[in-house]
């Protein structure tokens, strides 16, 4: 009845239970303590598949925790798994070296080197052979990005044996890796080394046909003429290099300015300060209007090249403006600490130069040496910014005839250009 029904305070009935077809758990469900669903040999393979599938698609979480389950699950298979292990390793590795946890890079493809099987050798020698991102350069970039320049060039060294024997002749692989030992020999201060294997990486690329590599290298030539201090050559590179990459790439590419500051760097150095300042001139044009998709941490880099150009001219408004466009472009790309930096930078250096023309040297003074505390603090006290802002604070202190000052900082200026 309705009335009884209303005062049963019995709990209700429960519901029949459903009948539905347990689901089968997901492979991205499973977790690092399900080691029995580890068992099934086809969940590697699956795996492994899965990994590449998000790798592609940019979930890198997801990438990695795949790649753990894909390696456990090859490890339980035992005998046979070997190639799709191997491959899970330099699967991982890519993700380590796109995130640039170049640390846990190295240990990744190790294991990867050591693993074992006729089927791991063969795509072991087609991937060091073929692939320019296989483990034959992963493993010598990652201890470069580690700054481990002699574990990297042995490895280097041993790439380029291989090519050597068994690749074919001029092969574009082997062209890389003459690229990455001259990177190292350069970091190492080897630069006729470095030179040597540009020189070969140079021959190479131009029998394949690849110009704008081409000039990428020559300008890379230049940078290792430049510091051989061997002058008329480097001028011959840069010029070569721009050449081919206005034709490739137009006036108004931002690797036609970054050649342009290094001729600017170049004619700064040999003392032909009206030709460093048109290359600089002719750099500021094309990063003031860039081609379309020009990154701007690129723009930013080569306009921080510039501003120490035009520091050691003493030219401090321009600086000072670079600097301000450089805040800018920082604070664009989410930089702010930079960006903080530069803004900072900028506008000490405008308030000394307007002191500086005012006449109030005292003020000057005092604004120059908030701008080299600035810069000793985030770019160091050899930095050319810093060097820059000491010779104005030098000059402003021998203007207002404090001797012991300006003999002290002058003292400090010999000593940091010569170290």
């Amino acid at each position: 009845m309705p009335g009884l029904a209303a005062n049963d305070s019995s709990p209700p009935a429960a519901p029949p239970p459903l009948r539905a077809k347990p689901k089968k758990p997901t492979p991205a469900a499973l977790g690092p303590e399900a080691d029995e669903s580890l068992d099934n040999p086809d969940l590697g393979p699956f795996l492994l598949k899965q990994a590449r599938g998000a790798m592609v698609s940019g979930e890198g979480g997801g990438t990695a925790r795949a790649l753990e389950f894909a390696a456990r699950a090859l490890e339980r298979r035992g005998e046979g798994a070997e190639l799709e292990l191997a491959m899970s390793l330099h699967v991982a590795a890519t993700i380590h070296c796109g995130l640039r946890r170049h640390a846990d890079t190295i240990p990744v493809l190790e294991r990867a080197v050591a693993v074992r099987g006729e089927e791991w050798s063969l795509a072991a020698f087609s991937g060091w052979m073929q692939h320019p991102n296989s483990h034959r350069s992963y493993l010598a970039e990652a201890h470069v990005q580690a700054l481990q320049f002699d574990e990297a060039e042995k490895l280097c060294r041993k790439a380029l044996e291989i090519h050597r024997e068994h690749s074919a002749t001029a092969s574009l692989e082997e062209a890389s890796d003459c690229r990455l030992m001259a990177l190292i020999l350069d970091a190492k201060g080897d630069y006729d080394g470095a030179l040597e294997h540009l020189v070969l990486a140079s021959m190479t690329t131009v029998a394949n046909g690849r110009d704008i590599e081409v000039a990428t290298i020559d300008v890379a030539i230049g940078n290792t003429y430049l510091a051989l201090a061997r002058f008329d050559e480097a001028v011959f590179s840069y010029q070569k290099a721009l050449t081919v990459l206005k034709s490739a790439r137009g006036d108004d590419h931002p690797t036609v300015a970054s050649v342009y500051v290094r001729l600017a760097d170049l004619y700064h150095r040999t003392g032909r300060l009206r030709e460093s300042k048109s290359y600089c001139e002719n750099a500021l044009g094309v990063y003031a209007k860039p081609a379309p998709g020009a990154a701007p941490d690129e723009i930013a880099g080569g306009l921080m090249e510039i501003a120490a150009i035009y520091e050691a001219l003493g030219q401090w408004s321009t600086v000072a403006g670079i600097e301000a466009q450089m805040g800018v472009l920082y604070y664009m790309i989410g930089r702010c600490a930079d960006s903080r930096n530069s803004f900072e930078s900028a506008v000490a250096k405008l308030r000394a130069s307007v002191c500086v023309q005012l006449f109030k040297i005292d003020e000057a003074a005092q604004l120059f040496e908030e701008a080299r505390a600035v810069l000793e603090q985030y770019c160091g006290a050899s930095h050319p910014d810093t060097l820059g802002v000491y010779s104005n604070l030098a000059a402003i202190y021998d203007a207002m005839g404090r001797v012991q000052s300006y003999s002290c900082l002058d003292v400090e200026i010999t000593y940091l250009i010569n170290i």
